[in-house]
């Protein structure tokens, strides 16, 4: 039993299509492989799986593209036939609308179910990795603009971190994080990768400011120059409409998916 599933699973791959650093699979191919004789039969069977498609809100022509062939016959004549390219997701919907007699349809149901959850972890770890490295950019950087404020005389690091905040989110840190209702000291670990992309910007902007004008000098004239750069990349934020960033909800501290990630790898 074992050898008949890998041996389907198989017959799956091989006929999978990468184009364009994207996968699908032919209709004319999967119809075939599901033990359909007919594309009149598996043709119902993928109306039925746009239908459910359908039913769940999702965009059909996304996941089954109609598509036109051309083959050359044995007497070396042209016709066009038509297909569809389908996409995991499609093929998953059109097992589950398959005869559920046939074994190559309950092996096609967990194929595709399998891969579809694949594919799923996979997206979500490169969204979880891509908010790690921003975080760990963030620290870095953090700590080269207060070796920075620090050799422009700033002593008071409260007042200097705040007037950032201040400027970007419109609240000082202890109001932003009385709003997104988080514990003190946890925002930037539980900021998301657009919230921590904007606090990046202020971040390296007031350090390039501070490290080429030596006229900023002082608790006060440092921290003014912090406020205003997080004024103006939040003044960005709302040109190009986007969210203001204390209206952007608290996710998963970091450090929980920190370990999350290495146990899912």
């Amino acid at each position: 039993m074992n050898n008949i599933i890998s041996t389907q699973n198989n017959s799956f791959e091989n006929i999978k299509i990468i184009k364009d650093n994207s996968e699908f699979w032919s209709a004319r191919d999967l119809m075939r492989t599901l033990d359909y004789l007919r594309w009149e039969n598996f043709d119902e069977v993928i109306k039925k799986a746009k239908t459910a498609c359908q039913k769940s809100n999702q965009d059909v022509k996304e996941h089954f593209r109609d598509v036109t062939k051309t083959l050359i016959t044995g007497n070396k004549a042209k016709i066009s036939i038509t297909d569809i390219e389908l996409d995991r997701y499609a093929c998953y919907l059109i097992a589950q609308n398959g005869d559920s007699r046939k074994p190559q349809i309950a092996l096609a149901q967990t194929y595709f179910a399998i891969q579809t959850r694949r594919q799923e972890l996979t997206d979500q770890l490169n969204s979880d990795n891509k908010r790690l490295f921003i975080r760990s950019e963030v620290t870095a950087q953090n700590k080269k603009l207060f070796s920075t404020a620090t050799k422009s005389g700033v002593k008071k690091f409260g007042l200097f971190n705040d007037a950032g905040y201040r400027g970007l989110y419109n609240h000082t840190l202890s109001e932003i994080e009385h709003k997104k209702k988080i514990k003190k000291g946890e925002l930037l670990d539980r900021a998301g990768s657009t919230e921590l992309a904007a606090n990046l910007f202020r971040i390296t902007q007031t350090e390039d400011i501070l490290s080429k004008n030596k006229n900023i000098h002082g608790d006060i004239p440092a921290s003014n120059t912090h406020y205003q750069v997080g004024r103006k990349v939040r003044k960005t934020i709302e040109e190009i409409g986007g969210t203001p960033p204390e209206l952007l909800p608290a996710e998963k501290n970091i450090k929980i998916l920190e370990s999350e990630i290495k146990k899912l790898k």
